[in-house]
């Protein structure tokens, strides 16, 4: 992953664009709070490979 800066000054800022999604609906943020609290190695896994909203998404839509 290649990021990007900007000079402003002294200051080197990243230039960061956020994704645009849509919310995550009731059984996504269950699944997500089932992780954080009963599976905190798979949930730390899909966050450090951002994945882990692809997988609430994935769970919300089969619901």
């Amino acid at each position: 992953m290649n990021i990007t800066y900007t000079q402003n000054g002294d200051y080197l800022i990243p230039n960061i664009v956020i994704r645009k999604t849509k919310p995550l609906g009731h059984y996504g943020r269950l699944r997500k709070a089932y992780l954080e609290m009963h599976r905190p190695i798979l949930f730390n896994e899909l966050v450090l490979s951002d994945k882990l909203f692809e997988h609430c998404a994935e769970i919300d839509e089969a619901a």
